[in-house]
């Protein structure tokens, strides 16, 4: 239960079907934890022109329900000859719930579905039946609750997406460990440019992978939800760069070196583009734009280098010292990730038809 209610005016333009497709999923994520709400918005389409026919698929529903567990129960005792006393008075008593039930009567269903449920005792064979769509949450019989849609590590990998919980991340802790190896293992006391080369580009990555139809494969169930679009993008990338920052700064600072900037400096521009791959991605979708972002860093940083005559490790340690290195450069890494924040959520709107196909 929350502290807002819906209005009767919006209500009324929902059960119309004339309410814009936002609102109406702002709403119906409302619904899922107001009963008082849900209730009104049941009503309100039970009084509409569709009323007479929702009821008779109601109707036919809790019919098919109310068969099944009369069928399922009769053919349990037919077959569990060598069942226990308790097992037989368990089935007594779930029989005697069905004969005390009218039929069509609105508490019909919950009874149906508390006679095969295991808080009035098992039964062999018996499937527990599914719960038909539209009931309550809660069966209000005794101390029985239906249970929770999933655990909540479940959906808490499901809101942090595919990134952190495919590939990416081994390969983000290769990067990281891998570094500080190569540094302290093998005595290559220039590991830590190119670790701040690759670093900016590493959360990019995370978020090309963490949503859409290439990354996820429950995407369209996930992009018809109303948490999805903008809302689910950002939640999944705030959880990339948690991941990302605090492991790659670390390896930075575990990484002796004298041509570089400190562990920290790849920061804000690793913040800067990766706001700029989803502002972008509002045009030309998400990984067309971390294509862009990404493959823009490292043609800017590493491309140059590799033609340089000094030795790569040394051009590269001077080039990230002039984009990483000295107030300027960091504040205009700032003032880049303002201006990506700002045209970011002006295109919000874009995000309800991102990676749609």
């Amino acid at each position: 239960m929350t502290g807002w209610h819906a209005s009767d005016h919006l209500v009324t333009r929902y059960a119309d079907g004339c309410l814009p497709e936002s609102d109406a999923w702002s709403l119906e994520k409302h619904l899922e934890s107001c009963v008082c709400c849900a209730l009104r918005v049941s009503q309100a389409v039970r009084a509409t022109a569709a009323g007479p026919a929702l009821a008779g698929i109601r109707e036919a529903v809790l019919a098919d329900v109310r068969e099944t567990a009369r069928t399922d129960t009769g053919t349990a005792a037919r077959t569990d000859l060598h069942g226990t006393t308790r097992t037989h008075t368990g089935t007594a008593a779930r029989t005697g719930v069905h004969k005390a039930t009218p039929a069509g009567a609105s508490g019909a269903a919950p009874a149906a579905v508390s006679a095969a449920s295991p808080a009035h005792g098992p039964v062999s064979g018996v499937p527990t039946p599914a719960r038909p769509a539209g009931f309550p949450a809660r069966a209000r019989l005794g101390a029985h609750r239906w249970p929770s849609a999933g655990p909540r590590t479940v959906r808490v990998l499901w809101a942090l997406g595919p990134a952190v919980r495919g590939a990416w991340l081994p390969a983000v802790l290769l990067v990281a460990v891998g570094a500080v190896a190569l540094a302290h293992g093998a005595g290559f006391a220039d590991a830590r440019p190119w670790l701040l080369a690759l670093a900016p580009v590493v959360p990019v990555a995370g978020v090309a992978l963490s949503y859409g139809p290439h990354a996820d494969p429950m995407h369209e169930i996930t992009a018809a939800t109303p948490s999805a679009g903008l809302r689910l993008v950002l939640m999944r990338t705030a959880a990339v760069l948690a991941v990302s920052l605090p492991l790659l700064t670390l390896a930075g600072a575990l990484l002796p070196s004298t041509d570089a900037p400190n562990a920290a400096a790849w920061l804000l521009p690793g913040l800067a583009l990766t706001l700029a791959s989803l502002a972008l991605a509002g045009y030309v979708g998400l990984r067309a734009a971390t294509a862009v972002t990404g493959g823009g860093w490292l043609c800017a940083v590493l491309g140059p280098v590799l033609a340089a005559p000094g030795g790569p490790t040394y051009e590269l340690g001077l080039r990230l010292s002039s984009y990483l290195g000295g107030a300027p450069a960091q504040g205009g890494w700032a003032a880049a990730a303002l201006l990506s924040a700002a045209l970011l959520a002006a295109r919000r709107p874009a995000f309800h038809f991102l990676e749609k196909s």
